[in-house]
C-alpha cells in the first residue's frame, strides 16, 4: 500500500470558520457557550452550540449553485476550500480531485422546511426545496464549486464512517483515479436533532460544522503529516458489543506513549463514553477530547478529531496522533497520523485491512 500524505486541512465549528479558530478553542479547553433552540409546539428547553456567523460573507456564496443551499453545504464548502488552498497554490494546473462527503443526519433544515410545507398544503409545497433534502446535495454543490472534481461520493452512517471515507480516498489514490482526495465530515443543527439527542443523552449538546482533510500520494504537497494506519471496521453485532468492538479497535493501534497524542470522542457523558473509556484505560499519554469543548457534532465531530490531530502534529507539538472513533450505533474504527518531513517520502506504506472500504 502506498504512502499517504495530508495535503491540507479545513474546519468550520462553533469556534469559528477556520482551523486556527478550532485550534484556539481546543487549546483553551473551555466548553464553548451554549445557545437555546426553540422547539415548535413545546416548551422543552433545547440546547446547541451554534456556528457563529462569519466575519464577512464568504465569496463562494456568490456561486450560482450555492444561492439557496443549506448551512451544511456552506460548512462543507468552506472546509473544502481551506483544505485545498495550499494544494492549489503549489500547482497552477488543475488536478483531478476526489471528494468524499460523510454525514450522519445530513440536510435536516431543508427537510424540515419541505415536509412542513407538504403537511400544511401539498399543492403549494415548493419543489425547489426537495433537492436540498437529499444526502448527496452538499457533495454535488461543492463539486460544482471546485470544478475539478472527477470522482465524488457521499457516505452515510455513524461517525466512524469518516474513517471509511478516508479509506475510500486512499483506494482512489492507489488506483490512480485521482491526484488528491478531499474527505469531509459535515452536519448542521436543528431543533429536531437536538430533541432526538436529548432522548438519547440528556447531557449532550448538539453542534454543527464541518472538517476536511486532503490526502495525496505526493510528498511535495504534504503539510508535514502522513496517514500511517487505519484499523479494520469493528462492527456492533449480536455477538460483538460496542465495548468489545472498541477494544478490538484499540488493539490495532500502538501501545501507550508519553509523547504521542490520543484524540478521542469522549464528551463526559456516562451514557455514551463507557465503551471508549474502557478501551483506552491503558493510555498514559496526552489526550484531546474535542467534543468536550465543541459539542456533539456527529460526523463533523469525527472530522474535527482528525483535523485537530493533524494540525497539532503538523505544528510539531506531537510526533504522532491516534484517532479513536467509537461510533454511536454501527462500528468502531481508529487511525494514526504521524509527522513526516514535508516534501520527503520517508514513511512506510500505510497499513489498512481489506474490509474497511465501502
Amino acid at each position: 500500500m502506498s504512502r499517504i500524505f495530508v495535503a491540507g486541512l479545513g474546519a468550520v465549528s462553533p469556534a469559528g470558520w477556520n482551523v486556527a479558530a478550532l485550534r484556539a478553542a481546543l487549546d483553551r479547553g473551555e466548553p464553548l457557550p451554549v445557545q437555546p433552540l426553540e422547539r415548535p409546539g413545546g416548551d422543552k428547553s433545547l440546547r446547541a452550540r451554534l456556528v457563529p456567523a462569519p466575519a464577512t460573507r464568504p465569496e463562494f456564496l456568490a456561486h450560482p449553485r450555492l444561492r439557496r443551499t443549506s448551512p451544511i453545504t456552506h460548512y462543507t464548502a468552506a472546509a473544502a476550500l481551506d483544505a485545498v488552498a495550499g494544494l492549489r497554490a503549489l500547482r497552477a494546473e488543475k488536478i483531478q480531485l476526489g471528494l468524499v462527503v460523510c454525514q450522519q443526519a445530513g440536510c435536516v433544515n431543508y427537510s424540515c422546511r419541505f415536509f412542513d410545507e407538504v403537511l400544511k398544503d401539498p399543492a403549494t409545497a415548493s419543489p425547489l426545496l426537495f433537492p436540498e433534502t437529499v444526502y448527496a446535495a452538499p457533495a454535488s454543490h461543492v463539486a460544482a464549486l471546485l470544478e475539478n472534481v472527477t470522482l465524488a461520493c457521499s457516505l452515510v452512517g455513524d461517525p466512524a464512517v469518516f474513517l471509511q471515507g478516508a479509506a475510500l480516498g486512499v483506494r482512489w489514490l492507489e488506483e490512480n483515479r485521482v491526484d488528491a482526495c478531499l474527505v469531509i465530515g459535515a452536519e448542521e443543527t436543528n431543533w429536531i436533532l437536538a430533541d432526538a439527542l436529548w432522548h438519547l443523552d440528556r447531557l449532550a449538546v448538539i453542534a454543527g460544522g464541518a472538517g476536511a482533510i486532503c490526502l495525496s500520494l505526493d510528498p511535495a504537497l504534504s503539510i508535514g503529516v502522513a496517514l500511517e494506519t487505519i484499523t479494520d471496521v469493528h462492527s456492533y453485532r449480536a455477538s460483538t458489543s460496542r465495548t468489545q468492538a472498541a477494544q478490538a479497535m484499540r488493539k490495532q493501534l500502538p501501545a501507550s506513549s508519553t509523547v504521542e497524542l490520543l484524540c478521542d470522542g469522549l464528551s463526559d457523558s456516562p451514557c455514551t463514553d463507557v465503551a471508549e473509556r474502557a478501551a483506552w484505560l491503558d493510555w498514559t499519554g496526552p489526550r484531546l477530547s474535542p467534543k468536550r469543548v465543541l459539542g456533539e457534532g456527529l460526523m463533523a465531530a469525527a472530522a474535527w478529531q482528525c483535523v485537530a490531530a493533524c494540525d497539532l502534529v503538523s505544528a510539531g507539538r506531537f510526533p504522532a496522533a491516534n484517532i479513536s472513533l467509537v461510533g454511536s450505533n454501527q462500528q468502531a474504527m481508529g487511525a494514526r497520523f504521524r509527522w513526516s518531513r514535508p516534501g520527503i517520502s520517508d514513511l512506510s506504506p500505510v497499513t489498512r485491512a481489506g474490509n474497511i472500504t465501502p
